[in-house]
């Protein structure tokens, strides 16, 4: 599945990934491939992404929004 992870500055990170845990409003929450189309909230916290690779990257971010749908996961940060 394919990340980015964009802030109003700059694209912090664009690749091809295993999975990505992310700090939803409600609790963390991981996605894998073929993730089921979904749009949350976000708060401040670490997004944790394992490429494939098996290198692992985590961004800080303070809040904002995921977009998942078909095996591409848009994170829209602060």
């Amino acid at each position: 599945m394919h990340l980015e992870i964009i802030t109003p500055d700059k694209k912090l990170f664009e690749d091809d990934v295993k999975s990505v845990i992310l700090p939803g409003i409600d609790g963390s929450f991981g996605v894998l491939d073929n993730h089921a189309p979904l749009i949350a909230a976000l708060k401040k916290g670490i997004v944790n992404v394992t490429d494939n690779l098996a290198a692992r990257h985590n961004f800080n971010i303070n809040g904002g929004v995921v977009e998942i749908l078909n095996n591409r996961i848009i994170v829209l940060a602060e």
